[in-house]
């Protein structure tokens, strides 16, 4: 083997801060694809890439070498434009989950390959495992096949496409290398890309729930996902959203699915349906079955009040397996054997929650997983009782906590209890979507 491709000296080069070469790069990823490469080196070439970061034209190395490690999906055969949404992940965030059904239902095609949960969020292949019997692992014929009938698929990474992410997300997960842009962008780029899509509509959040605090990062990282969607020529546009409070009330996997058919009953609360129908309503655009933006978002409301989002979400559950009837009477499904309230200690404002802390209480409750390896308990969770600007006294609850693991409750507890701020006076509104990005850049966003 040629010494510049040896896999030591391509991580100390990173390590060291200097720039590696593409076909470095993809020497790297085709040897990690192939087995060639234990899990401890790339550990080691991912913190060296979290420390020194990645030029453009590493990244787009990088992007490029994992969606070619496996199949890109033909979906030529299925009419109409292939949009997909992806969201950099947040507390609370079951977005996904009520928009593809929505899209679908408008008529444009939802070709959806998802992931489990990282870290303190939640993964939308975690929620829809909840559901019992429903399954993401399908082969491409299958996907293929669900997309053609219903206009919408919703699963996992199959074998075939981009395997190298899918190998290096679970890594990133559990070396601490999660919060790195470059990282970020070819992860999320090259899955999408591989699935067939035409267009692309990303949720990048900005704030303690989010992998990118700052609205500044949010919008780096905004500007570099749709720099790579435009140089693979798929129209791609982006919204930083606010995520220093969880979306919607209900945290966990299933208590997630109960707010998501709480939502498309018309019934959600108003944070998640504002981004839902924002997102939809670009999608609906992007799918060529409105003018603008404005138009797609009327369509989309249009899709809950008229029950066909609903009725799309029992077929797509119906086809992968799932228990219909328990989307039907949500109510019946078991709960969790041990509660617990986090209560105020005196009276004023919810001013601040910190999201990271809270995902990261419902991590240790179990529904999250801190090893790649581990199970997550569907039944877990936490459901807010107040939010972000509300009235509050001593000794009203703020949030309830669900759990199978008692020996977690008090962790969880002193967590939760540290990650809300009550003041005296009520705090200042802020905007849920604060800024739009797409082929001519970023700008504060507007509708």
């Amino acid at each position: 083997m040629d010494s510049k491709y040896n896999i030591v000296s391509i991580i100390r080069k990173k390590r060291d801060g200097q720039t590696l070469e593409k076909e470095e790069i993809q020497h790297l990823i085709r040897e990690y694809t192939a087995d060639a490469i234990p899990d401890y080196q790339v550990s080691a070439f991912l913190m060296a890439c979290f420390l020194n970061g990645l030029n453009d034209e590493e990244s787009a190395a990088l992007t490029e070498s994992m969606l070619h490690s496996g199949t890109v999906v033909d979906l030529s055969e299925i009419s109409g434009k292939k949009v997909d949404k992806h969201s950099t992940g947040g507390v609370g965030d079951k977005l996904s989950l009520i928009l593809a059904p929505i899209v679908a239902a408008a008529g444009v095609p939802v070709p959806m390959i998802s992931g489990r949960g990282l870290g303190h969020t939640g993964g939308t292949l975690d929620k829809l495992e909840s559901i019992p019997g429903f399954t993401v692992d399908m082969n491409l014929d299958r996907y293929k096949e669900i997309i053609g009938k219903h206009n919408l698929v919703l699963a996992g990474q199959t074998a075939e496409i981009a395997p190298a992410d899918k190998r290096l997300y679970a890594l990133r997960d559990v070396t601490a290398t999660v919060e790195s842009i470059p990282l970020i962008a070819g992860s999320i780029m090259s899955k999408k890309l591989a699935e067939g899509i035409d267009a692309l509509v990303l949720d990048v959040k900005a704030g303690s729930g989010a992998f990118m605090k700052t609205t500044e990062d949010a919008i780096k990282l905004g500007e570099a996902l749709v720099g790579i969607g435009t140089q693979f020529e798929k129209e791609t546009i982006a919204y930083v959203t606010n995520m220093n409070q969880p979306l919607g009330y209900k945290i966990g996997n299933w208590l997630e699915v109960e707010e998501c058919i709480d939502a498309m009953h018309g019934e959600g609360p108003d944070d998640i349906m504002e981004i839902t129908h924002l997102l939809s309503g670009t999608m609906i655009y992007l799918g060529g079955k409105a003018d603008n933006v404005k138009e797609g978002i009327e369509i989309s409301k249009k899709m809950i009040a008229s029950g066909a989002a609903f009725q799309k979400w029992l077929d797509i559950v119906e086809e992968q397996g799932g228990d219909v009837e328990m989307i039907k009477s949500p109510n019946k499904y078991p709960k969790a054997e041990y509660e617990f309230v986090i209560k105020a200690d005196c009276d004023g404002y919810l001013s601040e929650m910190n999201s990271y802390e809270i995902g990261m209480a419902s991590v240790e409750m179990g529904a999250g997983r801190k090893k790649k390896e581990d199970d997550v308990d569907p039944q877990a969770g936490i459901i807010l009782k107040k939010k972000i600007g509300d009235k509050i006294s001593k000794g009203e609850t703020i949030l309830m906590g669900y759990t199978n693991k008692p020996s977690a409750i008090e962790a969880a507890s002193d967590k939760l209890f540290g990650a809300v701020t009550i003041a005296e006076s009520k705090p200042d509104d802020t905007h849920l979507v604060s800024h739009i990005i797409d082929k001519d850049g970023s700008r504060a966003f507007e509708l």
